[in-house]
């Protein structure tokens, strides 16, 4: 698939070093090389070079795409969860040092842009002094990006979850800014209402302000509000969904032997609910119990990501029906949920497996944990109706029931009422529009062809 302008176009590219934000840079470098005369420089710490097993990670895309390293100056990807902002501080403050002497010794060309993670806001500094143009990608959704964007246009009450006589959870954050639609105030927590997280958000995006675009992983039609508001202040690409669709038909081409995929072709068709609540973040050991014995009392089968061994253990201690469902540590995400047995997508709502959801046309059983999956679920309930959420379902203690849990995955596999006939329609829509914007002449292939336009200038 070529663009008319194939002036070659060296892009250097710096994901944020965490699971979900090297996923949605791969997939946006892939959207971007395969494109005529651009070539991409992926740079990772020593670390992340060693788990994607680069130069493998992008096959489909050969020598357009190649990974360099800075050494591991920041803690390991391992432990990251344990203390997220001393982690962040790390990124801010330790990278763009080996970064810069490893500029210096990349071979020509030199680079037309820096693309650069929205979390590692120090490239901003590094282009400008180097004359570079630094390009920002939003791995989050557009409208999470747009309440952090605004932040001081939030009353501090609400920003900072204290009281006040006329600010509840339940206010709309689209009182205060633009192109929010049907986001609380409630959504932003926990994340937005830690005073040290919410101040490294904000760092970065005092940098980002001063990037010379943005480039979303969503698409148009799926967040026009958000969007069309964000354009009002800066240049705006809507490039998605960046999802690994072009690496989806490389493996149609080339079926692989895994299991998992063997135990689906057995399934009747709509059949299995897909569990993955995703790499980083987890949910407490109550909550945790109460969904395997949700899914254990649900009428439907699952397929469920485990990478820990123990929590392996736990459920098949839960869930005696050996017939009930499949657990496995890792799957190719966006080709089981491309499944016909694949019915629904039991998720936690982070923005990369939203957008497979979308793209595959899987309904979604929504559980956010932090950061922006709140506002996705919310999205995802509310504005698109794709999906059903249990955040709301919480008792005192915060934990959703096994009861609850249970009756949500029936409700949304056997989708007997008016309502959940139209969430199907609704599910179809949203598949079509994805892929409509993917394509030759669609909202994101322009904005992709006029992306790669705006930093070969």
């Amino acid at each position: 698939m070529g663009s008319t302008a194939a002036a070659p176009c060296h892009i250097v590219a710096v994901p944020y070093p965490g699971r979900g934000h090297v996923n949605a840079m791969l997939n946006l470098c892939r959207l971007l090389a395969a494109r005529d005369g651009v070539t991409i420089t992926i740079i990772v710490t020593e670390e992340w070079l060693s788990l994607l097993g680069a130069p493998a990670a992008l096959p489909d895309l050969g020598l357009r795409v190649r990974f360099e390293a800075i050494p591991n100056v920041i803690p390991s990807e391992h432990g990251r969860a344990n203390d997220m902002v001393g982690f962040m501080e790390a990124v801010y403050t330790k990278m763009a040092s080996p970064f810069e002497q490893l500029l210096d010794r990349l071979a020509p060309p030199a680079p037309a842009a820096i693309v650069a993670d929205m979390f590692v806001p120090w490239t901003v500094g590094v282009g400008e002094r180097r004359g570079v143009p630094v390009c920002i990608m939003c791995p989050i959704s557009a409208t999470m990006f747009a309440v952090q964007y605004n932040f001081h246009l939030l009353p501090p009450a609400a920003a900072g979850g204290g009281a006040s006589p006329d600010i509840t959870g339940s206010c709309f954050v689209e009182n205060y800014i633009p192109g929010t639609k049907s986001i609380r105030f409630a959504d932003l927590a926990p994340t937005h209402t830690d005073a040290l997280l919410l101040d490294k958000i904000l760092e970065a995006h005092s940098s980002v302000k001063k990037a010379q675009c943005i480039v979303f992983t969503t698409f148009q039609e799926l967040e026009s509000d958000a969007i069309g508001a964000m354009r009002q202040n800066c240049p705006v690409y809507a490039v998605g969904p960046c999802v690994p669709f072009m690496a989806l038909q490389e493996h149609k081409a080339s079926p692989d032997g895994d299991d998992y995929m063997a135990w689906l072709d057995a399934q009747p068709a709509g059949s299995v609910i897909y569990v993955s609540l995703g790499s980083f973040l987890s949910v407490s050991a109550a909550q945790f119990d109460e969904i395997a014995a949700g899914l254990a009392e649900s009428k439907a089968r699952f397929l469920w990501v485990l990478r820990d061994a123990d929590a392996c253990s736990r459920v098949r201690g839960l869930i005696r029906d050996p017939d009930a469902g499949l657990i496995v540590p890792w799957t190719n995400q966006l080709r089981v949920l491309c499944h016909p047995s694949v019915g629904g997508f039991f998720t936690h709502c982070g923005m990369n497996s939203t957008l497979e959801a979308v793209y595959a046309g899987v309904p979604m059983l929504t559980l956010p944990i932090a950061f922006d999956q709140p506002t996705n679920s919310r999205l995802v309930t509310e504005v698109w109706k794709n999906g059903i959420g249990l955040r709301d379902m919480a008792r005192a203690d915060g934990v959703i029931g096994r009861g609850e849990i249970a009756s949500a995955v029936d409700r949304l596999m056997l989708p007997d009422a008016a309502e959940f006939q139209d969430m199907r329609k609704r599910v179809t829509l949203w598949k079509d529009a994805a892929r409509t914007a993917s394509e030759e002449g669609g909202s994101s292939w322009k904005d992709v062809t006029s992306f790669i336009n705006f930093v070969s200038r």
